[in-house]
């Protein structure tokens, strides 16, 4: 099941029609553990469905605002979204188990199963693939994470002066 649920009936489609769609707070916590981002705080569609030969045509934008953890060094990176949706659901891909050949305008093209598709779903694969899979911060917030390590004689000497102040003599030694 998917963790942002917008069901779309095919009879609610006649020659058109056009859904706003936005992830409430549980939803974006699940998509961000779902997509292993720090954090996920806006993600809003606009969505225009349309009849097309054999399914369903899928055509909007989707808007996003989340972090993602640099790959080198942990640290935030801020990811803005602004992607373009368009996508075709079809009642018949064809013959299970037959090998098809792929080309590049085949990449989106869904299953429609049952009576229905579902919009948050479209939108999350759509974000998804949008995220960079490997972010980097920039150059002055790697540099500023590089001030804050600590050499091994340096986080030595810190992890002494912290057992010597944890010292029930420390105390004593302090005040007299």
């Amino acid at each position: 099941m998917s963790e942002f649920v917008r069901i779309l009936a095919l009879d609610e489609i006649g020659a058109g029609v056009e859904r706003r769609i936005t992830a409430n707070p549980q939803e974006r916590a699940a998509l961000a553990a779902r997509f292993d981002l720090r954090s996920l705080d806006r993600l809003d569609a606009v969505l225009t469905a349309t009849p097309a030969p054999g399914g369903v045509r899928l055509t909007g934008r989707i808007e996003a605002e989340a972090v993602q953890a640099c790959v080198t060094s942990g640290e935030d990176v801020p990811a803005h979204i602004d992607e373009p949706v368009a996508l075709l659901f079809l009642h018949d891909l064809g013959p299970a188990g037959d090998e098809v050949e792929l080309h590049e305008a085949d990449c989106d093209v869904l299953p429609i199963e049952g009576r229905s598709i579902d919009l948050g779903e479209a939108a999350a694969q759509t974000f998804g693939l949008a995220l960079d899979p490997y972010p980097r911060a920039s150059a002055e917030v790697l540099a500023a994470a590089r001030k804050r390590l600590l050499s091994e004689e340096e986080a030595a000497a810190r992890e002494a002066a912290e057992k010597a102040n944890a010292s029930p003599f420390a105390v004593l030694k302090r005040n007299s």
